[in-house]
């Protein structure tokens, strides 16, 4: 496009057509507007053609549908916001849109992103691109497909406890999770307001710092954002240096459980960084043993907190009640419109929160988490960034976990220690077992985001594993 042979325009019509050849199978995207992302896609060839540049001019990207874009339906991927259209932009969305960004979709989730495999939303799910049989990964299942099918070169996600990294190792893209609070979560449907966050997608981290460079920053509509030292180094990325990066392995994080195939490609990418000189330490995350625990203790409590403004009063589903009045109404409606899924994580959080219990869960669970935390400051004083498995296997069948929560919970295992720390971590392809791609996760230090994608540039710059794309027909 900077060249001028190739129109924005032109992009987006490619990127629809291959939306309505490949979804019916995919099922990655909920909604569309394709009229209004051809209008914008004109307004960046306009100024593409004046001599403007940004790192995002005229790209299509994929906006998972827990993120406003004004003037389309937003679900949440729930039946409780039916009829509710999006007033206003998030600030992510609006800072792309103004650096001239098209997006062209609202994707597919699990239901309010409460999901480890893409399977809960109200919707059906979206699937694996590399097989349809396998789950995707969640709650940024849509997001994910969409940019592993080669929809938008970008999506942007949401992740709570791991929901854009996990897919991401699934199905062969890379993902960021940033520190807490460099990306606004303005306009982001609170899940668990102190671990959301929203994280972008792409297949190199290279791209992911392109979209990066022009979202992150100091929002005024959010009062936990904070700005990002190094910004500028994001639009012109180079890889980093790896001669005496210190990178340290969690001995915990590569214990029984991890499955022999992920911890053979894990070794394998390992040695690429120690041939170009970096130096592999071990280091110790002691209270990881309690994460799981900490994560669902404090997430489903705000949960129970966030989402009970979805009662009918407001927006969304009414389920009317002729007699029985407001109360038979909100319990019927929530009833009808909310998941399984999100009513266990409702009721886990409500009983975490009540009278007699709050110290016993709730507060232990706080206690837990500053212990997390400390345990990767002390293992920062000995690496300069550590790297983990993302999950215990590659995707795994439809039904396979379902039927057994806390076995669909430990899939975040390796994601959710760094989300109670609030530190950046990224996901990125590291090949393939069994004909199926995994990722490796790298994690930095608070506000190393531009760091950790440099590294991340530099791995990719020595290896292929994120250009394999998957085999797709209609």
């Amino acid at each position: 496009m900077d060249a001028g042979d190739l129109s924005s325009e032109t992009l987006v019509r490619a990127a629809f057509h291959r939306i309505r050849t490949l979804d019916g199978t995919l099922h990655a995207i909920l909604a569309t507007d394709e009229a209004r992302s051809i209008e914008l896609a004109r307004k960046a060839d306009a100024r593409l053609q004046v001599g403007e540049r940004t790192p995002v001019l005229g790209l299509p990207v994929i906006l998972k549908d827990n993120l406003h874009w004004s003037g389309l339906p937003m679900t949440c991927g729930s039946r409780v916001l039916e009829g509710y259209v999006a007033p206003y932009d998030a600030t992510v969305v609006s800072r792309l849109i103004v650096a001239g960004a098209v997006p062209i979709a609202k994707a597919n989730l699990d239901e309010f992103a409460m999901g480890s495999s893409g399977e809960y939303s109200a919707f059906g799910p979206a699937r694996n691109p590399w097989d349809p049989s396998l789950v995707p990964g969640g709650s940024s299942s849509g997001s994910v497909v969409s940019v592993a099918a080669r929809y938008a070169p970008l999506a942007l996600g949401s992740d709570t406890g791991g929901s854009v990294r996990l897919p991401a190792s699934f199905c062969n893209v890379t993902a960021l999770r940033p520190t807490y609070g460099v990306l606004s979560r303005y306009g982001l449907t609170a899940m668990a307001s102190s671990l959301d966050q929203v994280g972008p997608i792409a297949a190199t981290a290279e791209d992911l710092a392109l979209a990066f460079s022009v979202m992150a920053g100091l929002d005024p509509l959010d009062s936990t954002s904070v700005d990002l030292p190094g910004t500028e180094r994001l639009a012109r990325l180079q890889a980093a240096e790896l001669k005496g990066l210190r990178i340290g392995l969690p001995k915990e994080y590569f214990a029984d459980g991890l499955e022999p195939g992920v911890r053979s490609l894990l070794d394998t990418a390992l040695r690429v960084f120690e041939d170009k000189g970096a130096r592999l330490v071990e280091v110790s995350l002691p209270h990881t043993r309690y994460a799981i625990d900490t994560y669902y203790l404090l997430c489903t409590s705000e949960v129970s907190s966030n989402l009970s403004r979805f009662d009918g009063v407001r927006y969304g589903l009414r389920v009317p009640v002729p007699e029985g009045g407001l109360p038979e109404m909100i319990a019927q409606t929530r009833d009808r419109g909310l998941g399984d899924e999100v009513k266990r994580r409702i009721l886990l959080g409500t009983f975490c929160l009540s009278k007699g219990y709050y110290d016993a869960f709730y507060t232990k669970a706080l206690k837990a988490r500053t212990l997390i935390a400390a345990d990767f400051h002390a293992a920062f004083a000995k690496a300069d960034i550590l790297a983990s498995p993302v999950s215990l296997g590659p995707a795994f069948p439809f039904g396979a976990k379902t039927d057994d929560p806390m076995s669909m919970y430990l899939a975040d295992v390796y994601t959710v220690p760094t989300a109670l720390a609030g530190l950046p971590c990224l996901s990125m392809p590291a090949g393939f077992t069994g004909g199926l791609p995994a990722g490796i996760q790298l994690i930095g230090p608070a506000l190393s985001d531009v760091r950790l994608l440099e590294v991340a540039h530099a791995f990719q710059s020595l290896t292929r594993h994120h250009l394999e794309t998957p085999t797709l027909s209609a």
